[in-house]
């Protein structure tokens, strides 16, 4: 017996004499969905039903054909749900066709990712009937595909931007779709600069559509599900887009919700967040306007996109505290979920200097979990080696919050994802471990790399001259080492720029005489400030891969 929810639980066939324990467990009724007779080892519903009765349960009969679950079916067993004291026990030989018929019953109830996950989780795989979940719970009567590409790419940010110019530079005739519900495209990396007031939001946006490359397609929809074995990926409202090979970059959610309270609170209280546009000139009036008091600047546990940009945010407003002389009036605390300042150990010694230099306390292993926000307090669930977890409150004046950070629902819960939820794909070639005519790059796949932009950037060659191989019937030429960049705004007018890939291995665009990146410099900051914005916006986005030529894979 699987509980979907805590309203019903599916089992695979049950016998009389285990209706007295189902009672026992708080079940009030009881749908048989297997037909009598099917096999020869199955009690009748009749046995079934007088056992329930016994006991005060109801008991209801809805037989499926194995393999026929039909629409009428599925509302029916709808009506039941909505009838019958819960919780309910629905079964039948394996538990499959109740699970489906819970999941198309639910179609117009839930969102597609609830369903499929809850599912998922009791050991049932509802892919086979995915397009109707989409599609309300009823078969599609619409024509198998209503589009058809060569490449599909799954994203418009900049991982599926940068991929399709990049694909377009090197075959021009290629059919390409990108699929995006987003009317703005973001250079998030900017964010941290206008929370410490260099940069305006608006610099950092620009419409979706004037940077889909000519000749792409831009299908403005979201994904509901991926039917990698027919080649499809399924959007809201169950229309359908076939591809030839598929690209899947759609970045990263922001699990707001996860922090207890926080949604209520952001953006006024002291709470703050440069993970978000409109939050980010908020976290510049606090540091202008907050004079004394404690100020908390969080991270939560791995993986997250871009690891550097909640320390970023504090060394900007401390360096701001310093200048205008209210540093020592600040009591600034750093609460890291992890056991680590930064995961390259080169660059610790340079941030530690200006750990010092702030005078900002280090709190290891403490991850938010809670904020009041009128009451200005945090609670951090700290979970430190070889120690009983517990809580602490934090009292605050002021808080930046680095969100918790998953893999998007419809992500988590596809043929795509790992045990995880991340896309599963070969760390060097890029290409999915399973299904052979797939790609992921960006933020969403497992690959053990930084989730950044600048990663993006050289994984979009990578993936581009692999698709462009595949297409001419040759193997994988371009690997991707790892690579990922993290410019650590230490104070206004100097960064430590973190280059480094897999296994952390230092790797250094520049010569050591013009960017030592161990260590502060203000080469580095002018690279942030004033080149890395137009190259993201005229060159990356614009597959002119400066800097970021595809590494040719090594004869064996």
């Amino acid at each position: 017996m699987k509980a979907i929810n805590s309203q019903i639980s599916v089992a695979p066939q049950v016998k009389p004499e285990d209706m007295a324990d189902f009672a026992q467990q708080g079940f009030r009724s009881v749908i048989c969905n297997r037909p009598d007779g099917e096999g020869a080892d199955q009690p009748s519903f009749e046995e079934i039903e007088a056992a329930a009765g016994k006991l005060g349960m109801e008991a209801r009969y809805l037989p499926i054909v194995a393999g026929k679950v039909g629409d009428t079916d599925a509302e029916e067993f709808g009506r039941l749900m909505e009838s019958l004291p819960k919780p309910i026990l629905a079964y039948c030989r394996t538990g499959t066709r109740s699970a489906t018929l819970w999941s198309l019953s639910q179609a117009e109830k839930l969102p597609l990712s609830d369903i499929l996950s809850r599912t998922k989780a009791a050991g049932y795989d509802m892919a086979g009937v995915v397009r109707r979940i989409a599609n309300g719970g009823r078969t599609p009567t619409e024509t198998a595909e209503d589009a058809r590409f060569d490449v599909v790419i799954v994203g418009g940010g900049a991982a599926g931007i940068s991929v399709a110019s990049s694909l377009l530079s090197r075959k021009s005739d290629l059919e390409i779709a990108i699929i995006d519900p987003a009317d703005v495209h973001y250079y998030q990396p900017g964010w941290t600069m206008v929370g410490g007031g260099i940069f305006e939001a608006s610099d950092t946006a620009k419409t979706m559509g004037s940077l889909i490359p000519k000749g792409v397609h831009w299908i403005k929809s979201a994904v509901a599900a991926f039917e990698p074995k027919d080649n499809a990926v399924v959007l809201d409202g169950c229309r359908v887009v076939k591809y030839g090979r598929l690209v899947v970059c759609p970045g990263l959610k922001l699990d707001w919700h996860k922090v207890e309270g926080l949604v209520d609170t952001l953006g006024k209280n002291g709470v703050t967040s440069n993970y978000r546009y409109d939050m980010a000139p908020y976290t510049w009036h606090l540091v202008q306007t907050m004079k004394a008091g404690r100020a908390l600047f969080t991270q939560p546990p791995m993986p997250i996109k871009c690891a550097g940009a909640p320390q970023k945010a504090m060394y900007l407003s401390a360096d701001h505290w310093l200048k205008s002389g209210t540093l020592d009036k600040i009591d600034i605390q750093f609460m890291n979920a992890g056991g680590v300042l930064f995961g390259v150990k080169d660059y610790v010694p340079a941030l530690m200097d200006y750990v010092k230099r702030y005078d900002a306390g280090l709190n290891f292993f403490h991850n938010l979990v809670a904020v009041d926000g009128p009451g200005k307090k945090a609670v951090f669930e700290v979970k430190e080696p070889e120690k009983d977890p517990r809580q602490v409150e934090v009292e605050f004046d002021m808080m930046h919050v680095t969100p918790p950070q998953t893999a998007p629902d419809f992500i988590r819960v596809s043929p795509l994802a790992d045990a995880t939820g991340w896309v599963d794909v070969d760390q060097s070639t890029l290409r999915h471990k399973t299904f052979d005519n797939i790609w992921s790059l960006g933020d969403v796949m497992n690959a053990p790399n930084a989730k950044t932009a600048a990663a993006a950037r050289k994984q979009a060659p990578v993936v581009a001259e692999n698709i462009v191989s595949d297409i001419a019937g040759h193997s994988a030429t371009a690997q991707y080492d790892g690579y990922g960049s993290c410019p650590l705004t230490v104070e206004r007018g100097k960064i430590v720029l973190a280059e480094f890939g897999y296994g952390g291995t230092l790797l250094p665009s520049f010569p050591r005489w013009l960017v030592d990146g161990t260590k502060p410099t203000r080469t580095a900051w002018l690279l942030k400030e004033r080149i890395l914005p137009p190259i993201y916006w005229r060159a990356m986005l614009r597959g002119k891969e400066w800097l970021a030529k595809p590494e040719k894979v090594s004869a064996a």
